[in-house]
This record gives C-alpha cells, sequence and structure tokens, in this order.
C-alpha cells in the first residue's frame, strides 16, 4: 500500500481536458480537495495546483488486477537477483508512467527454481508488497496459486489467513491442458522460457500429471473457503471449457482470468462472473498461445476487464483500441470494473466523491501519460514546457 495522500486543504484543478466520465467525454476538468474529486465540468484555476490538460484526455487512474511485471524488476535476468526496495520503487515508477495508480502484483506462488519462483519467494514479496508506505502507486497482492503443489498451496493458505491478500486465484499449469494444451508446448515453454533442460522439462510434466483431479478441487475449494472468509476476492486461470468454469463457479470463484475458448467465457458470463483478458493480446492482435483474442471475446461482448499481465504500457493502450465501442465503455474496462469487481467502489471514476486518482493522457502517436495524479496528490509529470 502507499502513503500518497494531500492534506485536506490542498486543492488541484485540471482544466481544459477532455474528460472521459463514465457516460461521456466532455470539455472541461476535475477540481479536487485533498483526496477526493469535488467537481467535474467547467473548472476554473482556482486551486493550489493548477494543471492545464492543453486539449488532452483526462481519464481516471487505471486498476490493474493482475500484474506481473515486478518479476522483471526483482529478476532482470535469470538468477540475477536485485534487492527488494529496488524491484519495487522501479516497479512503481513503471507503473504510473502506465497509468496503473491501483496495481495487484500477481505474485506467482510457484516452485520453479529456474523461473526464479518459490513460494519462499513469494512470500518474502508479499511482505515486501504489504508494507510499502513510501511509494507512489497503491500496491496490492494478488497471490496465485500453483494448486499442483502442495507445498504452495499451504503457503497460500497461510498468507490468506494472515489477510495479506486481497484478490487470490488458483491455477493448475498441467501438460495438455488449458494454457498448454499441447504437452509439447508446455514441454518447450519450460524449456526455453524458464530455461529447464529437456530432462527437466520431462520430470515436471509427470509431477503435474500424477495428481489425482479430485485432490486438485479440493485444494482448489479450500483456497477459495479460506480467501472467502478473509475478505478477498478469487479468480481462475487459464479454464478450458464450460464445464470447468461451472465447476469453479460452484466453488464460489469469483474472477475468471484468460478463459480459453469463446464458450468458456460465455459461459462465465451466463454465469456472472468478472471476466478478464490481457491487454497485450487485444494490443498485439493475438493471444502467445494461440488461445482466445480478446479482441474476439470483445466483440462477443464477454469481456468486463482487461488486465496488463506482463506488459504494463499494454493496459492503456489496450483502452484506446478501437473496438467499435464508445470511449467510456473501453475506459470502464480499465478503470471501474476491474475496482467494482475487486470491491474498490472508491476508485474508478471521474465522478464527485470518487478518489482522485487521475491521468491526463496524450491519445498520438501511442497512448502516454502526461499527468498522474493518486489520491489527490501529483505524483508524476512527463510532459515538456507549460504542458
Amino acid at each position: 500500500m502507499s502513503s500518497t495522500a494531500q492534506t485536506a486543504e490542498e486543492s488541484v484543478a485540471v482544466v481544459g481536458g477532455r474528460v472521459v466520465t463514465p457516460d461521456a467525454v466532455i470539455d472541461g476538468g476535475v477540481r479536487v480537495e485533498g483526496e477526493h474529486i469535488v467537481e467535474v465540468g467547467e473548472i476554473d484555476g482556482d486551486a493550489d495546483t493548477v494543471i492545464d490538460a492543453d486539449g488532452r484526455f483526462v481519464l481516471p487512474g487505471l486498476v490493474d488486477l493482475h500484474g506481473d511485471d515486478i518479476e522483471d524488476h526483482l529478476h532482470p535476468r535469470s538468477g540475477a537477483r536485485m534487492a527488494l526496495p529496488m524491484a519495487l520503487a522501479s516497479a512503481d515508477r513503471a507503473n504510473v508512467a502506465a497509468g496503473i495508480t491501483t496495481k495487484f502484483h500477481a505474485i506467482s506462488f510457484e516452485l520453479d527454481e529456474e523461473a526464479d519462483r518459490s513460494p519462499e519467494l513469494a512470500a518474502t514479496l508479499t511482505a515486501a508488497i504489504n508494507a510499502t508506505d513510501d511509494l507512489l502507486v497503491d500496491h496490492r497482492l494478488h497471490a496465485r496459486c500453483e494448486v499442483t503443489q502442495k507445498r504452495c498451496v499451504d503457503a497460500v493458505l497461510e498468507v490468506v489467513e494472515n489477510g495479506d491478500a486481497d484478490l487470490v486465484s488458483v491455477m493448475s499449469h498441467i501438460p495438455g491442458k488449458g494454457q498448454f494444451r499441447d504437452v509439447e508446448a508446455f514441454k518447450q515453454y519450460y524449456e526455453n522460457a524458464s530455461e529447464h533442460s529437456a530432462e527437466e522439462a520431462a520430470e515436471m510434466i509427470e509431477e503435474r500429471t500424477d495428481i489425482a483431479m479430485t485432490t486438485l478441487r479440493e485444494r482448489i475449494d479450500t483456497i477459495v473457503e479460506a480467501a472467502h472468509d478473509s475478505g478477498a476476492v478469487t479468480a481462475s486461470h487459464d479454464d478450458e471449457n464450460p464445464a470447468e468454469v461451472e465447476r469453479l463457479a460452484d466453488a464460489g470463484v469469483d474472477i475468471t482470468e484468460y478463459p480459453i475458448t469463446l464458450e468458456t467465457a460465455e459461459r462465465a458470463a451466463e454465469l456472472d462472473m468478472t471476466t478478464a483478458m490481457g491487454a497485450p493480446n487485444l494490443v498485439r492482435g493475438e493471444s502467445q498461445w494461440g488461445n482466445l483474442s480478446t479482441a474476439e471475446a470483445i466483440d462477443a461482448g464477454v469481456v468486463d476487464t482487461l488486465v496488463a499481465d506482463y506488459h504494463p504500457p499494454s493496459l492503456i493502450a489496450g483502452a484506446f483500441v478501437d473496438t467499435g465501442e464508445p470511449l467510456p465503455e473501453r475506459i470502464k474496462r480499465v478503470s471501474a470494473t476491474p475496482a467494482d469487481a475487486v470491491g474498490f467502489d472508491d476508485r474508478g471514476r471521474i465522478e464527485v466523491g470518487r478518489r482522485a486518482d487521475l491521468l491526463v493522457v496524450d491519445r498520438e502517436p501511442t497512448p502516454t501519460v502526461a499527468r498522474a495524479l493518486v489520491a489527490g496528490e501529483p505524483v508524476y509529470r512527463a510532459s515538456r514546457g507549460d504542458r
């Protein structure tokens, strides 16, 4: 968590912008007092701090429910670990520069030493994230549990029972299932991306396929129940088919991330689950794994929120991809809807009374953040001159 709030007496006026409200794009600005928005529309420049948007878009701060980019800051190369304070500080700056003002770090509780992952490291990251009080954005924990590994299940349960996670997701990276429906693709991923030998990849395949489905389901049920008891929201990862998403919905899972097929996403929508898809998928125009494309899912009306996944700049870029929808609808996918999905109803919209997480954004040549406010405090500026 971050500590960025202004004193109640301080005011900020953002003027001369194109303000994206939940329902429309209006010419005008936003007035902030302390941490909250107090006026939207025609705003004069009578404030302690005045920011001239100069015709640029004024957006709510982005809410990213799933970003694993912290791993790259901690291990810029496999085996080369940087100090935790440096990794968190650089991730903090990179995310605010990408317009993300509420960040759920998707920390992988998975035993894979070659990929610099372990439940112990995940727990260390968790403690560091929850101890932050001097960074720019609001940092939160999304604990991702590899349910094929009991050691990881136990570690996540400890984190959850301590109340350290706001979002908990279950995943089972099993060859022949989900993201790795092709066993050969699983081998190639763990040999290349994670730098395993062919023998190590083969051992991992044997380990992960030698677990009864009933055992995995029992572990999922245990994690979901514990998460809900702690007040956390739950998610599933790479759901393969409608039957699987039905089973997870019955278990109480709230969010489905990256459903593999359109039929799966459609069934999740019917079950009133929140569906999250990757912004890099939308920006690139395809899934990295040949699965459901975000654009196809949006066309079908079954995408509620976009997540940054491995590339924070794609979140704001994805909101500006022309999907044939009005801009306010696209902005909701990266602000209001993800905030609502985790019960953060104080933010994600430019409305009176909401928390003043605000961005001033240049649309061309690619969406970039010129200014950012977090809880009413100007924390980032990248524009030149008087802009």
